[in-house]
């Protein structure tokens, strides 16, 4: 067996296939959309759920017309 051989079966073969198996396991977090963090503007209209639709009174839904106030950033990485 040459060098070049040896070293194909030893070293290029076995992290070609660690390789692929890395692809495999992060091919979910390069398709997936961006996740959303806190602080970060909410671009999305609100969604309100309720077990029984039909039970659901329009009038008590909270408008978001009153004034808001400010969240806080933070969380479990610490940026205050």
């Amino acid at each position: 067996m040459s060098v070049v051989q040896t070293i194909l079966v030893y070293a290029v073969i076995p992290l070609a296939i660690y390789g692929l198996v890395a692809l495999l396991t992060l091919r979910d977090k390069f398709a997936r959309a961006p996740r959303y963090r806190p602080g970060q503007p909410w671009e999305y209209p609100a969604v309100w759920w309720t077990a029984n639709p039909a039970g659901a009174d329009a009038s008590a839904v909270p408008t978001g017309g009153g004034k808001t106030r400010g969240t806080a950033k933070g969380g479990a990485r610490g940026s205050w």
